[in-house]
C-alpha cells in the first residue's frame, strides 16, 4: 500500500479515550469510517484485510475500537455509548481526512450501530452507510425488527451480505431492502457466511470471495462525487 498507516488516540466527549487507526493512501478519493463487529476489535484480521484491501483501491479507513473493547469487557457498549464512539470518530475522520467524501459504516454490530446513529441525527459530513454483514436478527431466528429505523435514513446505503449469513436471512432482507427504494443497494456473496466465508465446494476461496466485496465496496464509494456533504 502507498500510503501512511496513522495510530492514534481517539477521545469521546465524557466517555474516554479509544485506540483508533487511520489507514490512508495517497491521492485516497474518500474514506470509509470503518466501526468493528460485537466479538472482535478493530485489530482482528477481518478489519485488517478490509483497511488493506480498500486502500489498495484508494479509498482510506478510519478504525476504532469500541469502549467495552478498549476495556476488554466482553460485553458491548449500550447504544448510546457506541452512537457516541461513532460520532468522535466520524468527526476525527473528517478532520484528518479534508475533502474526501465521507462514508460511514462496518462490521455487524458496528454497521448497525452506524445506522442507528444516522437515524437519530444525521452524522455530519457522511454521504453514505455501507454495511459489512448487517445483523438483521439474532442468529438463525429470523425477523426483520432490528430494520425499522432505517426508514429514517435519506442518504445512499449499501448491504453487503452473504448468502449464507445466520444473521440476515434474505427472505427477511430482501423486502426490507425493497421498501427503502432508490436509497439501498443489496449486494449478495453467494454462498458466503456472515464474514464472507465459502465453503470448499463453492468452487471460490475466501479470499476470492472477499475481493468480490472489497470490489463491490470501492467502487460504490469512489462512485460519490469528491468531497464532503454539507
Amino acid at each position: 500500500m502507498a500510503g501512511k498507516t496513522t495510530e492514534l488516540k481517539l477521545d469521546i466527549e465524557q466517555i474516554g479515550a479509544v485506540s483508533a487507526i487511520l489507514a490512508q493512501p495517497v491521492d485516497a478519493r474518500a474514506c470509509y469510517v470503518l466501526a468493528h463487529g460485537a466479538g472482535a476489535g478493530m485489530r482482528h484480521a477481518f478489519m485488517d484485510k478490509v483497511a488493506s484491501g480498500l486502500a489498495d483501491r484508494g479509498v482510506a479507513t478510519f478504525r476504532f475500537n469500541f469502549p467495552y473493547m478498549e476495556e476488554k469487557k466482553g460485553r458491548p457498549d449500550q447504544p448510546a455509548v457506541a452512537h457516541a464512539a461513532i460520532r468522535a470518530a466520524v468527526a476525527e475522520a473528517a478532520r484528518l481526512c479534508p475533502g474526501v467524501t465521507l462514508i460511514a459504516g462496518g462490521k455487524s454490530f458496528g454497521g448497525r450501530m452506524t445506522s442507528q446513529a444516522q437515524s437519530k441525527a444525521p452524522l455530519p459530513g457522511v454521504k453514505g452507510l455501507a454495511f459489512l454483514g448487517f445483523p438483521l436478527h439474532a442468529d438463525k431466528k429470523p425477523s426483520s425488527e432490528r430494520a425499522a429505523h432505517l426508514a429514517d435514513i435519506a442518504i445512499p446505503m449499501l448491504f453487503l451480505q452473504g448468502t449464507r449469513d445466520g444473521l440476515a436471512d434474505l427472505g427477511y432482507l430482501r423486502p426490507v431492502i425493497a421498501a427503502l427504494g432508490s436509497k439501498a443497494t443489496l449486494h449478495e456473496v453467494e454462498g458466503g457466511d456472515h464474514s464472507f466465508a465459502v465453503l470448499k465446494k463453492s468452487g471460490r476461496t475466501n479470499e476470492e470471495a472477499l475481493t468480490n466485496v472489497l470490489d463491490t465496496l470501492a467502487a460504490w464509494i469512489i462512485a460519490f462525487p469528491k468531497g464532503q456533504a454539507a
